[in-house]
């Protein structure tokens, strides 16, 4: 799972979900992420190698919380 922005670290992330920037999910090739209750991302996006990961709770589409 991918958030829509490519986020170089984890906690460039968590700051843009704490300003209240409206972060979505999407899964390439896999379906759709969850609209409500908790997922599972990573970053960045391929082709780079991923380094990091997060827990984060979904409302209505968008990432609330990042655990």
């Amino acid at each position: 799972m991918y958030t829509n922005v490519n986020f170089l670290t984890k906690k460039a992330f968590r700051e843009a979900v704490e300003r209240g920037d409206k972060i979505t999910l999407y899964a390439p090739g896999m379906g759709k992420p969850k609209t409500d209750g908790i997922e599972s991302v990573e970053g960045p996006h391929y082709p780079r190698v991923h380094s990091w990961y997060a827990v984060v709770q979904m409302k209505d589409g968008i990432v609330v919380e990042v655990k």
